[in-house]
């Protein structure tokens, strides 16, 4: 399994607020600088990396001189408004030093819920990765609360490896990896190299809670590694103080703690949308349409000749042949007022007609399962 992570092209990396903030010190500049140029060795070998970043609540802790951590909720947003500025300059000067352009994105898990939100999201970040910017992200503490009250940016971590359809998450922590028990309070604790997510076994080794700094655990690393392999993500779980941890692990070798998805990224996902979603709407399809769909390709608007239905941007809907029988279902990038403008047209047409254009398919093969 390490070896596969080695094919590995597209990474998800978290790093935890006691690394960025050198256990509440401060931002740790030597640490974000070594994290820019090990994310740069990677680019370098063609490989797309975003990178999810705690750090904003600490290093405004320590910008306005609190020691512990407050309670109120407005003293929590206040805190992730003021270091999240001085966290995303640390970032942007390292990661410009290796010619690298980065990209801020903060997002609420209820961006990652809503559909229409969701596809926003993924196409601003699938496109930031295709241009060779690196996503610097964040949950927008400021004015989030879930993440503040019950959450951490291990399971944004996951949420955003199954959004991109990463083969891997990296959680980079101060600890060596996941152990068989609290090393804290077993010596004789040995580090896990390599289990299922799924083996619900792993909850009991990971118990305990976050520090004074992080609100996360290692409970939560193993959550968001379950969560991450549902969607075909295998999640990887080390110490971000090893010397090059990143380029090592991406070659492959048996550092830390690798926890193995069951399924691929893409089957996972096609499962996802063939069992758990209703359907707005239907779009009826050529003959030609029908067949590239059966043979791996996306729906392009030039095959459909009919849109049923009122349907928004990504909302669930049914692709019918012309006698009506279900073929498919996906995610639409376009609501069915502007399906029925750009349909049996190329999809050159598609910003004549409307102005715009989001996405050359009305829906992409990656969002769209056979039935």
């Amino acid at each position: 399994m390490r070896q596969k992570i080695n094919q590995a092209r597209r990474l998800v990396v978290k790093v935890g607020s006691a690394l960025v903030t050198n256990d509440g010190a401060g931002l740790a500049i030597e640490f974000i600088a070594e994290i820019a140029r090990q994310i740069a060795a990677l680019r370098a070998e063609g490989r797309q990396v975003l990178l999810v970043s705690s750090g904003a609540i600490a290093a405004g802790m320590q910008r306005l001189g609190w020691c512990v951590r407050p309670h109120a909720l407005h003293e929590l947003q206040a805190a992730a408004a003021v270091g999240q500025m001085g966290l995303v300059q640390i970032y942007e000067t390292c990661f410009s030093q290796h010619g690298l352009k980065s990209a801020q994105i903060l997002l609420t898990h209820e961006d990652l819920t809503d559909r229409l939100r969701y596809l926003n999201a993924r196409s601003t970040l699938t496109t930031l990765l295709e241009m060779g910017v690196v996503p610097i992200i964040n949950e927008n503490d400021t004015v989030v609360t879930d993440e503040i009250k019950f959450g951490d940016n291990d399971t944004l971590g996951a949420l955003v490896a199954n959004l991109v359809e990463a083969e891997v998450l990296v959680i980079l922590t101060d600890q060596a990896g996941l152990f068989s028990a609290d090393p804290r309070k077993h010596p004789a604790a040995t580090l896990v190299s390599e289990h299922r997510a799924d083996d619900p076994a792993l909850e009991a080794m990971a118990g305990g809670a976050g520090s004074r700094i992080a609100k996360g655990g290692m409970l939560t690393k193993v959550r968001a590694a379950q969560r991450a392999a549902r969607s075909g993500a295998h999640t990887l779980i080390a110490s971000g103080r090893e010397a090059d941890v990143l380029p090592r692990l991406a070659q492959g070798e048996a550092l830390g703690t690798l926890l193995v998805a069951s399924a691929t990224p893409l089957a996972a996902r096609k499962q996802w949308l063939a069992d758990h979603l209703q359907l707005a709407g239907s779009l009826i399809l050529d003959e030609g349409a029908a067949k590239a769909l059966a043979s791996g390709r996306s729906l392009l608007p030039i095959g459909v000749t009919a849109v049923e239905g009122n349907f928004e941007r990504g909302e669930a809907v049914a692709c019918r042949s012309v006698d009506g029988r279900e073929i498919a279902r996906g995610l639409v990038n376009y609501s069915s007022a502007e399906a029925r403008r750009i349909a049996s047209k190329p999809s050159a047409e598609i910003e004549t007609v409307l102005g715009y254009v989001d996405e050359p398919e009305l829906i992409h093969r990656n969002n769209l399962v056979l039935r």
